[in-house]
This record gives C-alpha cells, sequence and structure tokens, in this order.
C-alpha cells in the first residue's frame, strides 16, 4: 500500500470519527438534552441487521455492513431531523459517499460505495433488513427515552413502526412495545434455585 492509500484511509478513518461526536438531533425536539450520537445509533442498527437477516434467510453480515455505512454521509450533511424535509432537497447519499472516499484506494471506495448504492435502492433482502433495522433502531430507542420519563416520543414509534416491512421487524417491534428496556435482565439470568 503507497503512503497516499494509506493517508486516504487515516483521512477518511477522522472523518468517520465525527459521527461518535455528531447526535441524532431530532430528539432535541422533544427535550432529550444528551441523545444518542450517530454512531451509537449505527452500532444497535447493525446489530439488529444481521439478526433481521438472519431470521429473514439473507446474509446477516452483508445487512450488517449495509447499515454500518447507512448514515456515514452525515459527517458532511449532519443528522437533518424530518422537520427540516419541506426546507431542503434530500441530499444524494450514494454522491455524498463519492465524495467522501474520493481519497481512499479503489478497492476501499468501491467496497463502500456499493455498500450505501445497495442500502439505497432497497433491491435486496440484506438492504431492506438494514432499512429496517434502521426505523427498528429507531423504535427501541424511543422506547428507552419514554422508559425514562421523555414524553413526546410516540410520532418517532408510529413513524418507526408504519415504515417496517418485514414481518420479523415487525414482531421485534411488537415485543419491544410490550417489554420494558430492562428486560433483559430477567431474561438472560440463570435460574439461581437450580444447584450447580
Amino acid at each position: 500500500m503507497t503512503h497516499t492509500a494509506a493517508s486516504g484511509i487515516a483521512a477518511f478513518t477522522f472523518e468517520m470519527g465525527v459521527l461518535k461526536r455528531l447526535r441524532r438531533s431530532g430528539w432535541w425536539q422533544v427535550g432529550v438534552r444528551d441523545p444518542e450520537s450517530v454512531a451509537e445509533h449505527s452500532l444497535r442498527v447493525a446489530q439488529l441487521a444481521a439478526l433481521l437477516a438472519a431470521e429473514e434467510g439473507a446474509d446477516p453480515a452483508r445487512a450488517a455492513y449495509l447499515a454500518l455505512w447507512h448514515d456515514s454521509q452525515e459527517t458532511r450533511i449532519t443528522d437533518l431531523p424530518h422537520t427540516a424535509r419541506p426546507y431542503v432537497t434530500k441530499p444524494d447519499n450514494v454522491a455524498v459517499t463519492r465524495d467522501q472516499v474520493a481519497p481512499l484506494p479503489a478497492a476501499a471506495a468501491a467496497t463502500v460505495v456499493d455498500a450505501v448504492t445497495e442500502f439505497e435502492a432497497q433491491q435486496t433482502p440484506e438492504a431492506r433488513c438494514a432499512r429496517d433495522a434502521d426505523k427498528l433502531e429507531c423504535l427501541v430507542q424511543a422506547v428507552e427515552y419514554r422508559h425514562g420519563g421523555q414524553a413526546g416520543v410516540q410520532e418517532w414509534i408510529d413513524s418507526s413502526y408504519a415504515a417496517l416491512r418485514t414481518d420479523v421487524a415487525k414482531r421485534v417491534a411488537d415485543a419491544a412495545l410490550s417489554l420494558s428496556p430492562m428486560s433483559w435482565r430477567d431474561m438472560s439470568r440463570p435460574d439461581m434455585s437450580r444447584p450447580d
């Protein structure tokens, strides 16, 4: 690898680090003072995408990979809340991605552009699972904020639920809406009454 190629990857890595500091801005409108970052959101989207894909008979690794890149453009266009839609033209995420990866070596650039293109086209089961994971993660986050006492999140729950396409994602959403965010503690706790 040449110095120029290595420098391109390093610079791109610094740019992707912006996602750790960039907050999901829509939550500020309902009073969440410190919403999750785009990177935090993207991690759980990737995890959910893999699980949904496994249950849908799709490739979990590919779905997770698509999900990892689905919001990477926000380093340059920020996280625009839904209320901005009437005032701005929706950015072309593939075009933004092409600009972002321009300094990368060809193979590295192609893998990112291909992932974003596939996610945006929504033609593969993996892309549909990744998109559902994005919506499902938003719903789950809203449930967590509501559980923490944050009012006004029902709009996020309703719009996220309405956007789900796979049966698995809808079933997971139904379960998430009926559970406490702390339910995992009881579900994963070993039965203490059993002898060793």
